[in-house]
């Protein structure tokens, strides 16, 4: 069972021990699936030789649309701005034929039911993505991680299998 080599850094309410130092901390690097995690002060993750931030491209889309929804939300703009369009031309033409006074009437009722006074345009993913700071570890604090991951579950395994073994003899060879 082997982890990738990727943490983020992550913060939680109560400190713990600094995995190097032993100070009480507040930063946990974990792995995404959080397999493996441990307490690390902010003054090592910013040492070399434990860890090195990983810093992502910076993007032209930085609050989390896909190109695909750009373009879509982007025609309907331009659908809804046609449409407004001919509306206000098929107004000028029915000012023209009609007198102002019925007009005057129709444009307040239509526009107070087409439009709910405090609707919001809702759109569930424009809400942008919480991002963690991402740390790979030095290759020898990494090797530590994965020896002590490969031990607990050795140890583990020998828990499970002793029952099932033979016991020793208990009486002597006389």
């Amino acid at each position: 069972m082997s982890f990738p080599n990727l943490y983020y850094k992550r913060t939680t309410a109560t400190a713990k021990a600094c995995y190097i130092c032993y100070k009480p901390t507040n930063a946990v690097l974990a792995t995404i699936d959080t397999s493996d995690f441990l307490y690390t002060c902010t003054v090592h993750l910013s040492d070399h030789g434990f860890a090195t931030r990983v810093l992502e491209p910076e993007s032209e889309n930085k609050i989390g649309i896909s190109v695909e929804e750009i373009a879509r939300l982007r025609e309907e703009w331009e659908e809804k701005q046609r449409r407004k369009k001919e509306k206000e031309k098929a107004d000028k033409d029915k000012d023209k034929t009609a007198d102002e006074g019925e007009k005057k009437e129709d444009d307040g009722k239509s526009e107070k039911s087409s439009k709910v006074p405090g609707s919001l345009p809702t759109s569930g993913s424009l809400t942008p993505r919480p991002t963690h700071e991402k740390y790979i570890l030095h290759r020898d604090i990494f090797a530590l991680r994965v020896s002590e991951h490969r031990r607990r579950r050795q140890t583990s395994q020998a828990k499970d299998l002793a029952p099932r073994l033979p016991g020793a003899p208990s009486s002597s060879l006389s």
